[in-house]
């Protein structure tokens, strides 16, 4: 017969057990990251109330947006990492299928095709769920495989990327198109490509580029690179944008003007003011100090991430995890980059700060495989 003393000694473990699980454990959630991002939701709310021009409709939008992400994130952290390594290869081809019937009955919205508008559905971009599709695909295709990867696993990795790439490029939203190319790259970084294979890349786009400025890139492409070099050339044209947003920064100093005292944003000098160049809004507003705290904010969900992939227990997850978080430092820097006039405007917004539906959604569609990965990682059980 059973001992039944050690079946009631089991049955005690088994539940102190469970009972030392903690709350955040139980429902997959990492508790620094969701501090942060609701640090970054909360801060992102002040200023668009500012930069909207005190349009509380906007903010509203904005905030039940951010819900709904939070919501789709946790939802998303629920599902074990393996689920996601297992559907890989069905969500990239369902994600092709999806801008192939953009480029046939997409709408067309600030110049690019790239929105699905289906009856009795919201209208949404598929381009923004590759961001975490590809890259999805790529760790699933890399971490079964030995590494670093060799020339045939680099060259189908390379056609995984360019495939969506272009298929979002020819829709005429160039910079969605590149960072879902630079998503799928920083997966094949992360497996430990050679650095001679890097360096040779970098000098064979070097060389390409000038065939593609004079043969391939649209009017409106080679205005934003003319721009970019000089935005004189065009004051109140193509160049209009990004002086405005380097007046605004400008004339913030350290401190800022004061909170709703922007003049270049408020007296409508920057067109997009509440979208792709909130930052020159923060930056009058509240100066150099304002621009460090949102940095501060930044970093510290970053470096969660960067833990998180650190300490991912597989392959698939590490490599994951380590696109995910690059990425949303690449969306980070390139607006940055772009309000200050460091690279060509190419429309990227500035995560959880720029007004946006599907982008933030998909945001955070990337922070729940984050804390999906760190659960699994911790060994918690689904």
């Amino acid at each position: 017969m059973i001992n039944q003393d050690f079946i009631r000694q089991s049955d005690g473990l088994g539940s102190s057990a469970i009972k030392s699980r903690s709350f955040w454990s139980v429902i997959h959630t990492d508790p620094p990251l969701l501090v942060g991002l609701i640090l970054l939701c909360g801060f992102g709310l002040f200023v668009l109330y500012s930069a909207s021009a005190h349009d509380e409709a906007v903010v509203r939008r904005q905030g039940l947006t951010m819900v709904v992400g939070m919501v789709v994130m946790l939802i998303v952290a629920q599902f074990n990492v393996h689920f996601f390594r297992r559907w890989a290869p069905s969500l990239y081809a369902a994600g092709l299928a999806l801008l192939a019937v953009v480029l046939l009955i997409g709408v067309e919205a600030n110049g690019a095709k790239s929105w699905l508008d289906l009856s009795g559905l919201p209208s949404f971009q598929p381009s923004e769920l590759m961001k975490f599709v590809v890259p999805m695909l790529l760790a699933w295709y890399l971490a079964s495989r030995p590494l670093p990867p060799g020339f045939k696993h680099m060259f189908w990795s390379a056609i995984m990327i360019m495939v969506p790439a272009a298929l979002i490029i020819v829709q005429n939203d160039t910079g969605t198109g590149l960072m879902v190319a630079m998503s799928g790259i920083f997966v094949v970084l992360l497996a430990g490509i050679r650095w001679r294979i890097i360096i040779a890349g970098f000098i064979s786009l070097l060389m390409v580029s000038p065939a593609w400025y004079l043969f391939l890139a649209q009017e409106h492409q080679k205005n934003r690179i003319l721009t970019f070099f000089n935005p004189y050339s065009d004051p109140t044209g193509a160049g209009y944008n990004i002086i405005q947003s380097q007046i605004a920064i400008g004339s913030g100093g350290i401190y800022g003007k004061g909170y709703g005292n922007g003049a270049q944003s408020h007296l409508d000098f920057i067109p997009e003011s509440n979208t792709d160049f909130i930052l020159a809004v923060l930056a009058e507003e509240f100066g150099l100090l304002g621009v460090l705290f949102l940095i501060s904010l930044y970093l510290f969900v970053l470096i969660r991430g960067a833990y998180i992939a650190y300490s991912a227990k597989d392959m698939f997850s590490r490599l994951l995890a380590g696109s995910v978080t690059l990425t949303f430092f690449l969306y980070i820097f390139v607006n940055m980059a772009m309000v200050s006039g460091l690279v060509p405007v190419i429309g990227v917004p500035l995560p959880l700060m720029s007004r946006g539906g599907t982008s933030i959604v998909t945001l955070f569609i990337g922070f729940g495989l984050l804390m999906s990965i760190q659960t699994e990682g911790q060994g918690n059980t689904r």
